[in-house]
């Protein structure tokens, strides 16, 4: 089936308040993950892997971390003039004010659609971990003639309060939208992923009723319930049957987590490790791009690794690391432990310390002899939930 003219616009101005404090100076798509990666890496890589070139990354709250992460890892030229990677801050074009709603957010930069003059437009979240072949949906909504497709994952009743759900018949045509409901029937249902394919027309028509309206203009809360309303052309895309190439058997065959809160951002990390993990990155034919911060090989002296992820540029003195996740170009020197914990990107970790069931934020000095995550973290955030401590991005230089 040949491809279209397909226009994408990342959704990248999330606030991220449950993931404080690691969204204390940066948005929650620019939250590193994975020891090398951002957040905001996973769609834009399964975007680019897709083979859709044209990509508008929407920026807001405290976005100079992402722009700059965009600025050094992705902005490429490209042979084509349709080859771009761009990122967009509010511009308020149609009004003195700040993004309203994901719908608005569009709405106010309708006139990139009007320029690029799409077929398609398709409007992803840069606020979740997963891998996706996007052409599988393209294709699917194609197929169905569809003004509108929304992917789609199956969860637990339990848990539906978190997301939009989404019902829909045996020929996948949506019969009902209804945003965060608290369900207590126990099975299976299906949830907006908040990835959307819409016929870009249709997008247009859509974007300019809703905001002669007084709503919250989200395409979650507004926009979709009212076009299923009044029964257009919408259909769901299931996620569970998208495959990547090369996906091995002892992962989770279709992988997808809102890393909205310390626990759930922390989990993911950790369905990283293990001799069979739950997302295995090693994959050549699906990669996940990172930035390069051109960094020397990992250096190891006299230490005890087990079920840990260290990256370019670290080194571990006489240390003990364990089920851990260290990022780039981070030191830790003699006589350390560190345990069940993500260290981020240039920390220094100095003699004699212990570490466990904590994250780290970058350029963090850790002094010697500290113990931290063993009940005396009166300084520290304590996430509530899962009381994982959490130490705030350190100062630079």
């Amino acid at each position: 089936m040949s491809k279209p003219d397909i226009l994408a616009m990342v959704m990248a101005g999330g606030k991220g308040e449950r993931l404080y404090p690691l969204t204390l100076e940066r948005t929650k798509p620019s939250v590193p993950f994975g020891g090398k990666y951002r957040i905001v890496d996973f769609s834009l890589s399964n975007l680019i892997n897709s083979g859709i070139y044209s990509i508008y990354v929407l920026v807001q709250y405290k976005s100079q971390s992402l722009i700059e992460h965009i600025r050094t890892t992705w902005i490429r030229e490209g042979l084509l003039k349709k080859h771009f990677i761009t990122v967009v801050p509010p511009q308020m074009r149609q009004r003195k004010e700040w993004y309203r709603g994901t719908a608005d957010s569009v709405y106010q930069n309708i006139n990139l659609i009007y320029d690029f003059s799409p077929k398609l437009v398709a409007i992803f979240s840069a606020d979740h971990v997963y891998r996706m072949n996007i052409k599988d949906m393209v294709d699917f909504h194609i197929r169905k003639k569809a003004l509108l497709t929304i992917s789609v994952i199956p969860i637990k009743s339990n848990e539906a309060s978190n997301f939009g759900i989404v019902y829909f018949d045996k020929n996948k045509r949506v019969k009902k939208f209804i945003e965060k409901p608290k369900l207590s029937s126990k099975g299976i249902v299906y949830a907006s992923m908040g990835n959307y394919i819409f016929d870009a027309d249709f997008l247009i028509e859509v974007l300019k009723e809703d905001a002669q309206k007084k709503t919250s203009h989200d395409f979650g809360k507004d926009i979709i319930p009212y076009l299923v309303s009044k029964k257009r052309e919408i259909y769901a895309y299931d996620f569970s049957l998208n495959r990547i190439p090369s996906l091995k058997k002892y992962e989770e065959q279709y992988y997808w987590k809102d890393v909205g809160t310390i626990f759930s951002f922390y989990q993911a990390n950790m369905d990283l490790l293990g001799d069979k993990p739950k997302l295995d990155l090693n994959n050549y034919d699906w990669p996940i791009y990172a930035s390069n911060i051109n960094s020397p090989p990992s250096y190891i002296i006299n230490s005890n690794l087990k079920n840990s992820l260290i990256c370019e540029g670290s080194k571990i003195i006489k240390s003990t690391v364990v089920n851990s996740i260290l990022g780039r170009s981070v030191i830790v020197e003699e006589n350390c432990l560190i345990e069940n914990s993500i260290i981020f990107d240039f920390c220094y970790i100095q003699k004699n310390s212990k570490i466990k069931n904590s994250i780290i934020d970058r350029f963090n000095i850790i002094k010697n002899n500290t113990l931290i995550g063993y009940g005396e973290d009166k300084d520290y955030y304590i996430d509530p939930s899962s009381s994982i401590v959490v130490l705030k991005r350190g100062p630079r230089g």
